[in-house]
């Protein structure tokens, strides 16, 4: 049993590594496409319509909202179940070992946030990205820490994972308070009706997955009506789905998030970084990187993520509200820091949500992210790399 419920971290750590570099393969690609002769292809095809139904019940959207809406709220779902297994029984469910993750990962979002405040103020278009840089590509970080080995001790990769999964909470809550649309009532009842049918299957402690997905497949049609964004449909279904610590043998959450896990990592993160990364070089100068958008992005992850998740962390240490991890030192630990500030996946979500009524600011986000993302992945791990382990 004890290795049944201490499984989980070992094998996550392994799968987000190994999506990692295929992360870093989509996005390759999607960049190479974006400025080869299939440009004019890939972009065309990312607008095209698809219509998913019968008659006249289904749904029309384009092949780039099918990805973002419908299966980044299977990635959602996916990530809020591991939230969840986090607080009930893992690395954040003792408050001593949750707090040095948590103060960072405030420090990791709100000073990258106000660094782009900062860089935006007066332009009230650019100022709605602030949050993008404020997010952590778990996969990403993760597959960089895995090419440095045993460089880094496992205390950091525990906290980097914390640290990530606390980021994605936090980007959870960014997008379902400052990035909604219009309002409908209507449609927020039906959601809350069947979130209220869902926390009652719950309760009686259903362990069969089916009535789950059924009324949840109904909760994301009304989420995507309600003006609220399609992928909180995922983060509500997984708050249902049950684990509880006194089972013994079985927990529908673990089952339901190891058998999601390898088309998630595998198909649909890949997929998005795919449809999300490409971005046409032409024309492109360092002098691009100076307008506000992909400045403040840049800037905001490649030093304020640093800088907020190591300032708030040392402050925490010192104040013994926390302690560094175990067989780390500062060195190390600042490398890790930097790490954070890989946004890629969530940062391109949230800008593709930031800045859906104003496309014109979509270069600038995916060449800030980029670039952000790429200073952070090798100045991360070159310092890792070059700091003695004592």
């Amino acid at each position: 049993m004890l290795k049944y419920l201490s499984s989980p971290f070992k094998w996550f750590f392994k799968l987000e590594a190994a999506s990692g570099l295929v992360l870093l393969f989509s996005a390759i690609i999607a960049l190479i496409i974006s400025n080869s002769n299939f440009s004019t292809l890939y972009f065309a095809t990312l607008d095209k319509y698809l219509f998913i139904g019968i008659n006249e019940f289904g749904l029309k959207l384009s092949v780039l909202h099918w990805i973002n809406d419908a299966l980044m709220a299977i990635f959602f779902f996916f990530v809020t179940l591991e939230i969840k297994r986090e607080f009930i029984q893992g690395e954040l469910s003792d408050i001593k070992q949750a707090s040095l993750p948590i103060i960072a990962a405030v420090g990791g979002m709100l000073i990258p946030a106000l660094i782009y405040i900062y860089i935006n103020l007066g332009n009230s278009e650019t100022l709605n990205g602030w949050a993008i840089p404020s997010a952590t590509d778990i996969a990403f970080s993760l597959g960089v820490l895995s090419l440095l080995g045993k460089r880094v001790p496992l205390s950091l990769k525990v906290f980097l994972t914390a640290l990530a999964i606390i980021d994605d909470l936090g980007a959870i809550v960014i997008i379902a308070l400052f990035y909604s649309g219009d309002l409908s009532i209507k449609y927020l009842s039906l959601m809350l009706l069947a979130f209220i049918i869902l926390l009652i299957i719950n309760k009686f402690n259903i362990k069969k997955f089916l009535p789950y997905l059924l009324i949840g497949l109904f909760l994301w049609d009304f989420t995507h009506n309600s003006g609220i964004h399609a992928t909180i449909a995922g983060v509500l279904l997984a708050i249902t789905i049950p684990h509880r610590k006194k089972e013994r043998d079985f927990s529908l959450l673990i089952k339901v998030e190891h058998a999601i896990s390898p088309y998630v990592a595998f198909g649909i993160m890949p997929l998005f970084a795919f449809a999300n990364a490409g971005v046409s070089l032409e024309g492109l100068s360092f002098s691009s990187l100076l307008d506000k958008v992909p400045l403040g992005i840049v800037l905001g992850l490649f030093l304020g993520k640093q800088l907020g998740v190591f300032a708030f962390s040392y402050i925490s240490i010192k104040l013994k509200i926390a302690q560094l991890p175990n067989n780390s030192n500062w060195y190390n630990f600042y490398g890790v820091g930097i790490l954070t500030g890989i946004g890629f996946t969530m940062s391109l979500f949230v800008g593709n949500l930031a800045f859906a009524e104003s496309m014109q600011y979509m270069d600038g986000v995916k060449i800030g992210v980029l670039t952000g993302s790429l200073l952070s992945t090798l100045f991360g791990y070159f310092l890792i790399l070059l700091t003695p382990n004592k």
